[in-house]
């Protein structure tokens, strides 16, 4: 039986009546015109679709030089997605600057400099604390910023978007007064110069003929693994993607962000249809819609680079217009993990999903997804052209292989060097133009930070998979900066632990609370070794992904071969 009410007064509420005193908007942020045009403005044509957020976050960082409350609003009601899902994005990567109502947005320009242990050993802080007080900080703002991949020339900063190598603070000062904060584009390989040379005949030849099995077996005989740092066999991947039905992708993990690799952008900015090649030829591989490519913010003219490059593939015909999918990072360490990686691809928050299923199952959008490396498809063009024995024929040590080594630290000339995959530390010294002068070679990092730290008198190991881990370490991505007498071990673990305090994506309790812990334990005057190694287990036993499991490194090598120091 329905219930009459039409003679009841009608209960108090927020929408009571026009004449009383109830709520004049809805709940929350209020939508403003002139912020909202702008939005629309920059946006133009592009599509508003949800995992292309972070392109967009972009637009209006690059514009406006921060994220302000009206403009993060807008947005949410351009792409119809609240705005919590729009903060929680925003407040996730480090350079997006997300200014609330009222406060004072940043000065117009913004200088980072590096201060992971490349930068450190070479002046890092000396040079920020003269930044700090030589420079007015309602001009300018200095802040500290991880590992930006140009290791071979610390201390490095960015002013803007340019780089400043082995930077001083008169060299700053002269750039701000020449308004260089733009991106330097190197001299490089361009296409018209790669197809000149015979570039992408290759790649013809194997869409139009070309048997995929065939190329995979070709990369399995050159011993060619996964070179971002996780030395899976590279062509194994391609079966295990192609046994799923598609749509099928492709996408290329360009955030080289482990401090001390720097290998990824020396090739980007130099040969980068090398890269492109082998990156189509993956995709062929695998049949794959579209190939994303996942390219570090820190790496500006790599960006532009490859921005050109894919537009005169499409002009030439090579790839269809929207083939090649360049996204840009925005500071995040942890979405160098490939899940991670496909998460931020997404628009989202970049933290590492729980395995099973593996990305080759379920990838971007939830479909069969390829990950390859940026070195490892550079590689993927030469053993296609040259055969296996690009790599298979050069032998040392009982190991086949080149790697790419980037060396940095206490070495007379840092840089990338191609070296045997047999080399030893005293190998890549050698090549490195020795020790620097007026310093002994004491220690050495092996493979960036989550490797730890090995002393001197290791010498003898092959630099190369599986040859590391009896010693509880391993190669890694090759990142290798070498110590001397005149630093510390202890030192250099607490700066690796700082980085990854920092760059913990927060997700898992063990990783997010471990590192914390670990940064205060090893300040203290005498480190208190039984409760460091409890903590050490707990992180490896239970943190999600590869960052807390081998945060701990540094930790338990320091205290296994430097007890001295601690």
């Amino acid at each position: 039986m329905a219930l009459d009410t039409s003679d009841k007064t009608p209960e108090k509420g927020v929408w009571k009546s026009g004449k009383g005193k109830g709520r004049r908007h809805t709940k929350g942020r209020q939508l403003q015109d002139t912020a909202w045009d702008e939005v629309r403005a920059l946006l133009g044509d592009a599509p508003r679709r949800a995992d292309l957020l972070i392109e967009h976050l972009h637009k209006i960082q690059d514009t406006h030089g921060c994220l302000s409350a009206a403009h993060l609003r807008a947005l949410a009601e351009e792409m119809r997605m609240s705005m919590a899902e729009i903060y929680e994005v925003a407040t996730f990567y480090a350079h997006f600057d997300v200014v609330k109502e009222g406060e004072t947005p940043p000065p117009a320009l913004t200088i980072r400099v590096c201060d992971s242990l490349s930068c450190e050993l070479a002046g890092a802080q000396e040079l920020k604390a003269a930044l700090e007080n030589g420079l007015n900080p309602g001009e300018v703002r200095v802040l500290r910023a991880p590992c930006m991949g140009r290791c071979d020339t610390a201390p490095v900063l960015e002013l803007g978007h340019a780089h400043i190598d082995h930077a001083t603070p008169e060299k700053v000062t002269a750039a701000i007064a020449a308004g260089d904060t733009h991106a330097h584009i190197p001299s490089y390989e361009t296409f018209s110069d790669y197809v000149a040379e015979g570039g992408y005949e290759t790649l013809k030849t194997l869409r139009e003929t070309g048997d995929w099995e065939k190329v995979q077996e070709d990369v399995l005989a050159s011993g060619l693994r996964g070179l971002g740092g996780a030395g899976f066999p590279s062509g194994k991947k391609w079966g295990f993607v192609r046994a799923n039905p598609g749509p099928r992708y492709l996408a290329v993990n360009g955030d080289e962000g482990e401090p001390g690799t720097f290998k990824d952008r020396y090739y980007l900015e130099r040969v980068p249809h090398l890269f492109l090649e082998g990156m189509l030829i993956a995709a062929w591989a695998v049949e794959a819609e579209t190939a994303f490519i996942y390219m570090r913010d820190e790496y500006p003219a790599v960006l532009e680079i490859l921005a050109r490059e894919i537009k005169a593939l499409e002009e030439a015909g090579i790839v269809t217009p929207g083939y090649i999918d360049l996204r840009r990072g925005a500071g995040a360490y942890i979405c160098g993990e490939e899940s991670a990686m496909i998460e931020s691809i997404e628009g989202k928050r970049g933290m590492p999903r729980h395995r099973p299923p593996f990305v080759a199952q379920v990838g971007v959008f939830g479909q069969p997804t390829l990950v390859h490396n940026v070195e490892t498809l550079h590689w993927v063009t030469r053993i296609c052209r040259e055969g296996p024995e690009v790599l298979s024929a050069t032998e040392k040590n009982g190991r086949k292989g080149l790697r790419s080594y980037s060396v940095s630290g206490r070495v007379a000339q840092p840089g990338v060097y191609l070296l045997p995959a047999g080399s030893t530390i005293t190998d890549i010294i050698e090549a490195a133009g020795g020790m620097a002068d007026g310093h002994l070679f004491k220690a050495y990092q092996p493979g960036g930070p989550s490797s730890g730290i090995l002393p001197a008198s290791i010498s003898d190991v092959p630099l190369d998979f599986d040859t590391l881990q009896p010693l509880g370490s391993f190669i890694g991505s090759a990142a290798v900066v070498v110590l001397s007498d005149k630093d510390s071990a202890r030192a250099a673990a607490l700066n690796m632990l700082r980085f990854f305090e920092d760059e913990s994506c927060g997700q898992c309790t063990p990783c997010r609370v471990g590192c914390e812990k670990a940064v205060k334990l090893m300040q203290a005057d005498q480190w208190d070794t039984g409760l460091l190694e409890e903590l050490s287990t707990a992180m490896v036993d239970a943190s999600i992904c590869g960052l807390g499991q081998a945060a701990p490194n540094p930790i338990r090598m320091v205290m296994k071969h430097f007890p001295e120091e601690i």
